[in-house]
């Protein structure tokens, strides 16, 4: 899939610059930083719905507890 981008010349030399200081070209650096941002969000979301269930039951936990429950010694 091939998608444009349209940027302004200041923020399209501060692109290129950054892609090349850090050794990689600008698609890569964009879809990088797209799919950094994608991961970070559904993170933000499983934790808040985590948080959320423990909010409704705060139960934890020891290791040595998971550990007997699931009979892994």
């Amino acid at each position: 899939m091939t998608i444009s981008l349209r940027l302004n010349t200041a923020d399209s030399e501060l692109v290129k610059a950054y892609a090349e200081m850090k050794g990689i070209s600008v698609s890569e650096l964009l879809r990088r930083s797209v799919m950094e941002r994608i991961e970070d969000e559904f993170d933000l979301k499983a934790y808040e719905q985590a948080m959320a269930e423990y909010r409704k039951n705060p139960v934890t936990y020891t290791l040595e507890e998971v550990i007997e429950e699931l009979d892994l010694a």
